[in-house]
């Protein structure tokens, strides 16, 4: 049941979202040098990589400097993508994901390979299910990045106080998935954006 809402939202949300996606697009196009589209091996359901979508809101190869975004006055991230970030609007390119199969609308975010290859066994249960666009941890994390600008170590801090703090959240939700739960989720981060 979850994959149909899936699949119907997604690509319903492609449709009505074309517009935006155009203007965004031309901002991102018109702002800054690079792609539109950022690229990036995710580690998805039953552990395999996947290539997720993004609009591009950083300097052209800035992962490069690092895979952590450190507050919102990050100099790697560019003009417009201060905005697109701001409002997640940079996450919408995942509708793809969701749409092909990679993704779902609501399950634990998907990390890279890097950070993954850190879980314990109880960890890699969140592997157990279809990553998400959104989920609690997400909602309680919303200030992620400005809580590493304050770290000393932002990847320390990444590593060992958020992370599991995010997986603990998710495996919670695992344990108790349901319609009710992906519609509150749903409805909890559109909140958090507006």
């Amino acid at each position: 049941m979850i994959r149909f809402f899936d699949m119907f939202f997604s690509f319903i949300g492609l449709i009505i979202l074309m517009p935006l996606f155009l203007i965004t697009s031309l901002l991102i196009l018109f702002t800054s040098r690079g792609t539109i589209f950022y690229t990036q091996k995710r580690v998805g359901k039953h552990n395999q990589d996947f290539t997720l979508y993004k609009f591009r809101t950083m300097q052209k190869h800035a992962d490069k400097n690092g895979l952590l975004t450190v507050g919102t006055k990050d100099a790697r991230i560019t003009r417009t993508g201060y905005w697109l970030r701001k409002y997640k609007l940079d996450e919408l390119p995942q509708f793809w994901n969701v749409l092909k199969g990679d993704m779902s609308l609501v399950g634990p975010r998907p990390e890279v390979r890097k950070y993954v290859d850190l879980y314990n066994d109880e960890q890699k249960r969140v592997l157990d299910v279809r990553p998400g666009i959104t989920d609690y941890a997400s909602i309680e994390f919303f200030n992620e990045n400005q809580l590493l600008a304050q770290s000393d170590d932002p990847e320390k801090e990444y590593k060992e106080e958020i992370m599991p703090q995010k997986i603990k959240i998710n495996l919670r939700f695992i344990e108790n998935q349901s319609v009710k739960e992906y519609f509150r989720i749903i409805f909890l981060t559109l909140r958090s954006i507006i």
